[in-house]
C-alpha cells in the first residue's frame, strides 16, 4: 500500500460516508460557549479528527461516564458509609456485651453477614468513581 493510500485510510479526520439504507438520517445539534468551543477544537486537533467525530466517538465509547453517574456513585458511597457506621455501632455494643457477660451473642453473625454484603456495594461504587 502506498504512503498516500495509507494516510487516506488511517489519517482520515472524519467518518466514512454512510451508504444505502445505513445512510445517516438523524442530526443532533449541540450548543456550546466560546470557551467550550475552543476546548473541543483543541481536543479534536490533538486527536486529528473533526469536532463532530470527536463528539460521536466520545459518546459511543463504552467508557463514557456522566456527572450523573459519578453523583450516583457518591450517593451510594455515602449510603454504604451510613450503614457501615450503624454496623460498627452494633458490633461495638455486641463486643461490650460479650466482654461483660463472657459469652458471644448469636446476633454477631448477622452483623458479619451484613457487613460482607456491603463491601461489594462499596467496591462497585469506588470502581465507578475510579473509572471516571
Amino acid at each position: 500500500m502506498s504512503e498516500q493510500n495509507e494516510s487516506r485510510l488511517f489519517g482520515r479526520s472524519r467518518r466514512a460516508n454512510a451508504r444505502g439504507e445505513a445512510k445517516r438520517a438523524k442530526r443532533y445539534e449541540v450548543s456550546v460557549t466560546p470557551e467550550e468551543d475552543t476546548q473541543l477544537r483543541a481536543r479534536a486537533v490533538v486527536r486529528g479528527v473533526t469536532v463532530p467525530r470527536l463528539l460521536f466517538e466520545s459518546a459511543m465509547s463504552g467508557h463514557v461516564q456522566t456527572d450523573t453517574d459519578r453523583k450516583d456513585a457518591i450517593v451510594e458511597i455515602f449510603a454504604v458509609r451510613r450503614l457501615l457506621a450503624s454496623l460498627a455501632n452494633n458490633a461495638n455494643q455486641l463486643a461490650k456485651y460479650a466482654n461483660s457477660e463472657g459469652t458471644f451473642p448469636a446476633e454477631a453473625e448477622a452483623i458479619v453477614t451484613e457487613y460482607r454484603s456491603l463491601v461489594p456495594r462499596l467496591s462497585a461504587a469506588i470502581e465507578t468513581l475510579a473509572d471516571s
